[in-house]
């Protein structure tokens, strides 16, 4: 990638900025310097408090409960005095909370106890202080103990997996909004609550639904963006969208999503689709849409899925007339992506090296040893764990939606089981109808041979370490991969962590561009100008440590689609006027956008 890159979609950012009320700043060389500084550390204090989670694609074992529970046990043991000082500590604390003479309070973030109240009515304060007070000493005890770092994470995540579920504000008579309802409207709410119940236990894998689907439809209200399928295959379909301007840039772009959920994140809505953002800013843009396998697909291995993008790649060629293309790869679609990246540089020579110019990388980890080190995804992982994963998915063929979709939601479970506990059960609501949640709702399924390389990219490390992977024999080797990079993270991403989606930048060298955004895994994505409150921070990959390029990172107030926009832009060669039509003699239409594979179940 050009060195004057991250500088061309600083200047283009520039001259959009009125000098008066300058977006910029940068973090560590302002006169706000230590301010600044302090609020990113801040945000990433509290990102890291999301990252105590067990890995989803291996799930949990009654084993591994065994083993946090014995770490949690071993306390006593291997601390006895600390053990017995907050022992003590907590019989003070618990005596000023009887008294009515403690100050403890939630954090005002924490939507449990929202309610009034909670502060206002003597028995409910007391309770939730009794709670807070039992959480916060098991945590600092654990923190505070000799444990070993691996058994202080199965403690923690034990515990809080614990505390959360026994929170007052998830039982009927310790909800201070529930009892509430419960009395206007005569029992009907505890009515409604049960049936709810009942239906998520025989429809939902005894999982409280997240949201009501039923007003969203694909193709009607969203994933709507004009355009056409222009070729299908066994594995998947291919969309080109229909220009929205008189001329485009040459250099079309193709996006691989993940495997994991359906394309259409980034096509959700008009107003929140970067589908139609990259459309109308003139970009020729072709989607992957994969096929939802069933188990008969169980051999579908990251080769096979690298393989179909090489197809995607020479149809989108040769629909265009351009050589080559630029790409964008998110979460495992990204993985598939390097793939493929690694086996067209190590198996191509010349022009067929070529196919693939630059690379906008969406929260995607490459380098899974440095997810496992920053956040607490190795916890339960063993080499037991893997095989009981594998033998799993290659037993049924597949790995269900449903079941990632289970452990992603344990992953935050006062958020993602919950709040929607409360809302269902205890106050007898439908789920709220959120296009969002109805997309992550709308689950895929994982072939068993696809699975078992993904457990081998978090066992071996392989884009990070030379000839541990091979495609069609041919070793993979990421450092013979020469594109422009584009890297997007979530500062709040508790599934792919930021410092890990640095790293992804770093492998594509100094150059690489690297985007923070102030948001999680999805949100970071979905991230159209004008969203309240929505910053993001950039500069080249050049510094080694994350946090060092942290205090160098350019902070610009609002979305980064415009940034990111003018980077593409510049790398998509010179403008021509638009296709009349979709496809070409040799790729007619088929169907029209989203096409069929995304509809399938």
């Amino acid at each position: 990638m050009p060195a004057n890159t991250a500088g061309a979609a600083k200047t283009a950012l520039k001259k959009k900025t009125p000098p008066a009320k300058s977006a910029k700043r940068r973090l560590g060389a302002s006169p706000d310097r230590g301010a600044v500084i302090n609020e990113l550390s801040d945000l990433v204090a509290r990102a890291s408090e999301n990252t105590l989670v067990p890995n989803p694609l291996l799930g949990l074992r009654a084993a591994d409960f065994a083993e946090a529970t014995q770490s949690l046990l071993k306390l006593a043991t291997v601390s006895p005095g600390a053990t017995v000082g907050s022992l003590a500590k907590y019989a003070k604390a618990l005596g000023k909370i009887v008294q009515g003479k403690s100050d403890l309070a939630p954090d005002p973030k924490d939507r449990r106890f929202a309610d009034p109240a909670w502060q206002g009515n003597f028995a409910y304060k007391r309770l939730m202080q009794n709670y807070l007070l039992t959480h916060n000493e098991f945590n600092n005890l654990i923190a505070g103990s000799k444990l070993g770092e691996r058994e202080k994470g199965q403690a923690q995540f034990l515990t809080a997996l614990v505390t959360d579920a026994l929170a007052p504000s998830n039982w009927l008579a310790g909800n201070p909004a529930a009892v509430r309802k419960v009395v206007d409207t005569g029992g009907a709410s505890v009515v409604e609550g049960l049936k709810n119940l009942v239906h998520d236990m025989r429809h939902n894998h005894m999982m409280p639904m997240q949201v009501d689907s039923t007003p969203f439809k694909i193709g009607e209200n969203m994933a709507t963006s004009p355009g056409q399928v222009v070729y299908r295959s066994e594995t998947f379909e291919l969309i080109q969208y229909t220009p929205n301007t008189a001329q485009v840039y040459r250099r079309p772009l193709v996006m691989v999503p993940p495997q994991v959920n359906k394309f259409y994140a980034v096509d959700l809505t008009p107003e929140k689709s970067l589908v139609k953002w990259a459309v109308d800013s003139g970009i020729q843009m072709f989607m992957v849409s994969w096929r939802n396998p069933t188990a008969e697909h169980r051999d579908w291995d990251l080769e096979h899925y690298a393989m179909a993008v090489d197809e995607a790649v020479d149809v989108a060629r040769q629909i265009t007339g351009s050589p080559d293309v630029n790409m964008w790869g998110s979460c495992s679609g990204g993985m598939t992506l390097a793939g493929y990246l690694g086996w067209l540089a190590g198996a191509r020579q010349g022009k067929e090296a070529a196919k693939v110019a630059n690379v906008s990388w969406a929260v995607c980890v490459l380098d899974g040893a440095g997810a496992m080190k920053e956040t607490t995804l190795g916890l339960f992982n063993s080499p037991a764990a893997v095989r009981a994963a594998r033998a799993r998915s290659r037993s049924k063929g597949v790995i269900e939606g449903s079941e990632l979709a289970a452990m992603f939601a344990w992953l935050r479970p006062n958020d993602l089981i919950w709040n929607y506990w409360v809302n269902n059960y205890l106050l007898g609501n439908k789920p709220p109808a959120f296009d969002i949640l109805a997309w992550n709702a709308d689950t895929t399924r994982l072939p068993a041979k696809f699975h078992s390389d993904l457990l081998d990219i978090m066992e071996k490390n392989p884009y990070v370490q030379p000839g541990a992977m091979t495609i069609r024999g041919v070793p993979i080797d990421l450092s013979k991969v020469k594109i422009g990079a584009y890297v997007i993270g979530g500062l709040t991403d508790h599934i792919t962590p930021w410092k890990s989606c640095y790293g992804t930048a770093r492998l594509f060298g100094e150059d690489s561009t690297f985007v923070l955004a102030n948001a999680g895994h999805l949100q970071s994505l979905i991230n159209p100008p004008g969203a309240p409150k929505a910053f993001f921070s950039t500069a080249p990959s050049s510094q080694a440590d994350a946090d060092e390029w942290a205090k160098s990172a350019v902070r610009q107030e609002g979305s980064w689609w415009p940034h990111w926009r003018a980077w593409v832009q510049e790398r998509s060669g010179d403008r021509v006027d638009a296709p009349s039509k979709p496809g070409s003699r040799v790729h007619r239409p088929l169907c029209a956008a989203p096409g069929a594979y995304v509809l399938e179940r």
